[in-house]
């Protein structure tokens, strides 16, 4: 089987400042920019089969970017609704919730189009894309690029392991980078993670 590879979005204000960024539609930042076009190398290397993109604007530039304008747009990759928590940092949140942590609390309520998701729906999210991965890698042998975001991506390679959501917070993830998730003997390894070129 070929890989999956997923692709973070490059930066953009609020991933510097470390606010999360669910539904709000930030763009990216120059520097955002020019991480997404350093990774031009490692996506050419790639024989791709089919890619799919967030519908938000960060990472569809991101897409572009990288030489995949014609990604198929997916609802499905949008990254975690942070509810009430959308814009807020860690540090602001742990301030009226001592020891929270957003992969085993989820998020406060928010406003009826954003209710916010537990790590659990997310996951439902994540194992439904991973459906069409694979459905995907039975029409055609090669790679498989998703571009979309951290808390998402990190979900769905917990669950691409065989892992609970939760485990997501195992595997940290870098805005402009590579990860690729490969089979050994038939089962699902990590095979690169947060690459960037020439790393």
């Amino acid at each position: 089987m070929a890989d999956l590879i997923l692709v973070r979005h490059g930066e953009t204000e609020w991933s510097r400042s470390g606010r999360h960024t669910g539904w709000t539609d930030m763009p990216l930042t120059e520097l955002g920019r020019k991480e997404a076009r350093q990774l031009v190398p490692l996506i050419r290397s790639q024989r791709i089969g089919a890619a799919f993109v967030s519908p938000s604007q960060r990472a569809r530039e991101t897409a572009e970017l990288i030489g995949l304008p014609d990604a198929r747009i997916d609802t499905d990759l949008r990254e975690w609704d942070y509810g009430g928590y959308e814009g807020i940092t860690t540090v602001e949140i742990q301030h009226e919730r001592p020891g929270w942590f957003l992969f085993t609390d989820g998020v406060a309520p928010g406003p009826p189009d954003h209710p916010g998701e537990s790590p659990e729906q997310v996951g439902v999210r994540a194992d439904r894309m991973l459906a069409k991965v694979d459905a995907a890698f039975a029409n055609d042998e090669g790679s498989v690029v998703l571009v979309a975001h951290g808390h998402f991506l990190r979900v769905l390679t917990a669950r691409r392991l065989g892992l609970p959501p939760a485990d997501g917070a195992l595997f940290q993830m870098a805005t402009g980078t590579v990860c690729r998730l490969s089979t050994e003997h038939g089962r699902p390894v990590i095979a690169g993670w947060n690459v960037r070129a020439g790393s």
